[in-house]
Parts: structure tokens; C-alpha cells; sequence
């Protein structure tokens, strides 16, 4: 019985497989999902326990050269992208509805292909944003939405760049990268020193244009379920899009609520100074209640005590 289950879980495994784009297989992480998932797997571990463990006891590293480079090659990474989308489709020939992906070995097509994996590949090199947090020891930031998206996303796309590399369904790749080279700007100027920080007033509007991202992502996806007919050829991602961009836009607004809304994600200097100031006003507070209470007893215990000795020293004299 298990050998005739694991014959089929081997034959099921073996069909999807099968019916993944040949044009892309060759490309590095593409051979088999085993290797990309081991590698997120990695990921989920380093920075839920390894990372942390062995940061420990041990002071956050100071990495602003190489957070500078990173940030700003992730920029120009993403420019690349959102141009190369362009260029394979969106700007010499789809109609930004229903697109379907092309399938041949054209120039165009195959400039498609290639850029979409492009995409895959750039979403395994910002899991470094992550292992950063991690090495400098801010954990505040290593939230479960940055996690998630993180995970998610690059093992989504394995799937979407292996059986539909284009078409309308690279379309939140696309403006995702558009995002990207506004937020690697910003951390890559926020890296830079204090310097910069007056240029950077506008961090929180990046969380309006992730938002603004998965609107847009929602709605071009939504139209799939108004057309009478679409030759888009797996309309499995587009539901998966839409699902994607309502949900993270759900949790995003989470986030926007909670840090400006609320005020719940201070810069830590900030708080740091609110507590010590409200310790220091309760100190003092309380030092001033307690030495005033020892000087009024003080004065009352002096006072008996002159007295007393007063009526000993009278009664002496007159005694003598």
C-alpha cells in the first residue's frame, strides 16, 4: 500500500513537472522546486533561530558600506526589470487586459521569459534584508509580515515563472519592481548616516505605495472575472494574484493602522527618551515627597530633642 502511494505521489509529482515552460528550465534555481524551497527553508531557519542565537551574546554588526552597495545595486536591479517588462511587452504590444503569455522562441518572447526569471531571481537575493535585521540585531523590524512576504513570494513566482513566464500575470512583477526601486532608494539613503535623514520625511508614504501597489495589482486581476472570454492560458495565478494582492493589502493596512495611526512603531531613540523622561519626572517626584517627609521629621525629632534638653538643663541649674 505505502509503495503504491508513493508510486503516485511520485507519478503526480513527475506531471507537473512536466508542464513547465522548457524555455526557463535551464535557468539557475529552475531545475526543480526541491532547491529553491530548500533554500527559503534555510532562510525561515536562519532568521528564526540560528541567526538569533548566534547574535546573542555577541554586539550587532556595523554594516553601512555593504547595506549602501546592496541597497543601491537593488535599484538599479530593479530599474533593469521594470524596463526589460516594458520592453518584452508591456509597452510594444499588450493591451494591459487580457494578454496572454507567449509560449515561442520570438525575440520577444523569449526577452519575456528571461526577465521574468530575472524578477524570481532578485526576490532570493532580498531575502539579504532579513539576514541585515538580523546581524545588527534589529529585531523590531523581523515582523511576521516581513517574513511572510519574504517566504511567499519567491515561492509563488517559481511556480508562475515555470508555466506562464508572462502574459497578464507578470503584471504585479512588474509594478512590484517599480515599488522596489522607490524603497531600496530609501533604505539605501536611510544607510547612508544621519546626514541623509532629513531628505527622508517621506517614509511613511512608502507603506501608502505598497498599498497603492496592491490595489492596482487587485484590480488589473479582477478584470479576468468581467471578460466574456480571455486566452490567457493558466488563470490559476490570476486568482492567486488577486487573492495575494488582497490579502497583503490587508496586511498592510494592518501596518499603517498600527505605526501611524496608533504609534506603536517609534524610532527606538524616540521612546527610549519618552521612558526616561517619564522615569526621571517619577524620580524626582518622589525624591522631592521623600526628602521634604525627612526634613519635616527631621525637624519635628530636632525640635523634641532641644526641648527635652532644654527642661534637663534648667532643672540641673536649678537643682545646683
Amino acid at each position: 500500500m505505502l509503495e503504491t502511494m508513493k508510486d503516485r505521489i511520485m507519478e503526480a509529482y513527475g506531471s507537473l513537472l512536466a508542464g513547465r515552460d522548457p524555455r526557463v528550465k535551464d535557468y539557475l534555481l529552475m531545475e526543480s522546486p526541491v532547491n529553491m524551497s530548500a533554500i527559503l527553508l534555510g532562510y525561515l531557519f536562519f532568521v528564526l533561530y540560528a541567526g538569533p542565537k548566534f547574535m546573542a551574546n555577541r554586539k550587532p554588526f556595523q554594516l553601512k558600506e555593504a547595506m549602501i552597495v546592496y541597497n543601491l545595486s537593488l535599484v538599479a536591479l530593479s530599474v533593469y526589470i521594470v524596463y526589460e517588462f516594458l520592453m518584452s511587452g508591456w509597452l510594444t504590444g499588450y493591451t494591459w487586459r487580457c494578454d496572454p503569455c507567449d509560449y515561442s522562441d520570438s525575440p520577444q518572447g523569449l526577452r519575456m521569459a528571461r526577465v521574468a526569471w530575472l524578477f524570481l531571481f532578485s526576490k532570493f537575493i532580498e531575502l539579504m534584508d532579513t539576514v541585515f535585521f538580523v546581524l545588527r540585531k534589529k529585531d523590531g523590524q523581523i515582523t511576521f509580515l516581513h517574513i511572510f512576504h519574504h517566504s511567499f513570494m519567491p515561492w509563488t513566482w517559481w511556480w508562475g515563472v515555470s508555466y506562464a513566464p508572462g502574459g497578464m500575470g507578470s503584471f504585479h512583477a512588474m509594478i512590484n519592481s517599480c515599488v522596489h526601486v522607490i524603497m531600496y532608494f530609501y533604505y539605501g539613503l536611510s544607510a547612508a548616516g544621519p546626514r541623509f535623514q532629513k531628505f527622508l520625511w517621506w517614509k511613511k508614504y512608502m507603506t501608502a505605495i505598497q498599498l497603492i501597489q496592491f490595489v492596482l495589482v487587485s484590480l488589473h486581476a479582477t478584470q479576468w472575472y468581467f471578460m466574456e472570454s480571455c486566452d490567457y492560458q493558466v488563470p490559476l495565478f490570476l486568482h492567486l494574484i488577486w487573492m495575494y494582492g488582497t490579502f497583503f493589502f490587508i496586511l498592510f493596512s494592518n501596518f499603517w493602522y498600527q505605526a501611524y495611526v496608533k504609534g506603536k512603531r517609534l524610532p527606538k531613540d524616540t521612546q527610549q527618551l519618552a521612558q526616561n523622561g517619564k522615569a526621571n519626572g517619577s524620580t524626582s517626584r518622589s525624591n522631592g515627597v521623600s526628602n521634604g517627609h525627612s526634613a519635616h521629621e527631621n525637624g519635628i525629632r530636632n525640635g523634641k530633642k532641644h526641648h527635652e534638653n532644654g527642661k534637663v538643663l534648667n532643672g540641673k541649674i536649678k537643682k545646683a
